[in-house]
């Protein structure tokens, strides 16, 4: 019979511990941080090691890990550098012809350096770890692991800590890479470190203006306190670097400039300075001899009234219908404006731009061509079909003169309707001969159809 401490924790137990971390993070409501204060201390964990997930195992299975205890020795070397030195025990999975029931106990000593991310008045401080460690098993050689890892302390007391870290300890022998995680407390001792007194720092006043560098926006140049180091030339209460006439006194609504004439318009934006005008004009007085709005002085056709954006000069209309060429979508045909300048001459309420039918009244669904009836379509496509040819030639039989009379009418009746020919023929000979044969009946039907008075612009084969 095997005998063993059995240190195994049920999952419900693992939540439990996750809890009391928890609770022990909120209850630390003092704001406090870690501080470097004492130099030595040591450290008492519960720990829980975990061999399976990195052998083959499942990383979220606590059930599989097992545990241990340590306790150690930690130095503190400054406010961000510490060296511990941890002593652990526990007891893991071991191979299937273990003699103590697969199980094997771990013994291990560990010289790890931290590097603490340390603030002032910081709660919680976390820290990375790195280092070496030799393993003794008591069914297994002796090995060496390197720890790599992160943890985190929060202060409950001046010099003592919750502590929880975890690391990935990189086994150099196989099968002996393993993840550690603990859980415990570290209490310092000894006499308190003392934290120096501030260094007194002196600020450089490259101008001897009385406002130091870091703070004066013009460093190199002596100013006043209330214009945080810049000078007033003119006096106006405006800096040189903010005021766009730095040499003659004027208002803070114009950067520091003046308004001589007093016309809202500083004296450096103002083409009359010393004469009342209007913002519009630049600061001078309005001429406008044909009255549409253009001073003179910018418009180029100061004796014909015209807008704005065209420099005062009225707009081309060369179809006369009151609408101007640059916004006539059909600016040398006579429109009407809700169509931008466009006629509809078959008055169907398509323009003729848009209208594909633009003499035969249509519907909007068809782009203004007049809709073919549902007969008329049925007849066109049983009568295409229909046309024969004596057997292999392009020769039409008689049978097919009424089929292609009843086209020529239809085509009649939609004077915009256009047709596209194509002949065909069997499979039989080659594709050579058939593609000539297929050509000259689509001809034939075509030279029909134009002897019978349609257009052979609506035609194509």
């Amino acid at each position: 019979m095997c005998f063993y401490w059995n240190f195994n924790i049920k999952f419900k137990k693992m939540k439990q511990i996750w809890m009391i971390i928890v609770v022990s993070l909120l209850a630390t409501t003092i704001s406090v941080s870690q501080t470097p204060f004492y130099k030595n201390g040591v450290t008492v964990k519960k720990m829980f090691l975990d061999y399976q997930s990195q052998n083959g195992g499942t990383l979220t299975k606590f059930n599989d890990y097992q545990h241990g205890y340590e306790i150690g020795f930690q130095r503190i070397l400054s406010d961000k550098i510490s060296i511990n030195l941890p002593f652990r025990y526990g007891i893991v999975d071991s191979h299937l012809d273990s003699i103590d029931c697969l199980k094997k106990r771990v013994l291990s000593l560990d010289a790890a350096l931290q590097y603490h991310f340390y603030k002032e008045a910081r709660r919680i401080t976390p820290y990375l770890l790195g280092g070496i460690g030799g393993v003794y098993e008591n069914e297994g050689d002796f090995n060496l692991q390197i720890p790599l890892g992160l943890g985190f302390n929060v202060k409950v007391a001046p010099n003592a800590f919750i502590n929880w870290q975890s690391e990935y300890r990189i086994g150099l022998k196989e099968e002996r890479t393993n993840l550690q995680h603990g859980l415990g407390f570290i209490y310092f001792f000894g006499d308190k470190k003392e934290s120096p007194l501030p260094e007194v720092i002196i600020e450089k006043d490259s101008d001897n203006d009385g406002i130091p560098d870091s703070l004066d926006l013009c460093p190199s140049i002596f100013g006043e306190k209330n214009l945080n180091g810049c000078p007033d030339t003119d006096g106006d209460g405006i800096a040189n670097h903010l005021d766009k006439c730095p040499e003659i006194k004027g208002l803070e609504a114009f950067e520091g400039c003046p308004d001589t004439d007093g016309d809202g318009v500083s004296d450096n934006m103002d083409q009359c300075p010393n004469l009342a005008g209007l913002i519009s004009n630049n600061g001078c007085p309005s001429v406008d001899k044909d009255g549409d709005g253009v001073n003179d002085s910018e418009d180029r056709c100061p004796d014909l009234s015209g807008p704005k954006e065209n420099n005062g000069c009225p707009y081309s209309d060369a179809d006369g219908d009151g609408i101007a060429d640059k916004d006539d979508k059909c600016p040398n045909n006579y429109g009407i404006r809700i169509y931008n300048g466009c006629p509809d001459t078959d008055n169907d309420g398509i323009d003729d731009s848009r209208d594909k039918c633009p003499n035969t009244a249509g519907t909007v669904a068809n782009d203004g061509c007049p809709e073919i009836k549902i007969e008329d379509k049925k007849t066109l496509e049983i009568a295409m079909k229909a046309v024969q040819f004596q057997t292999g030639s392009a020769v039409l039989k008689s049978e097919s003169n009424a089929i292609l009379n009843q086209i020529v009418d239809i085509m009649q009746r939609y004077r915009d309707f256009n047709m596209m020919i194509s002949g065909h023929t069997d499979n039989v000979g080659s594709a050579e001969l058939n593609q000539s044969l297929s050509e000259k009946r689509a001809k034939a039907c075509y030279d029909f159809l134009v002897k019978n008075g349609i257009s052979y612009s609506r035609l194509s084969h």
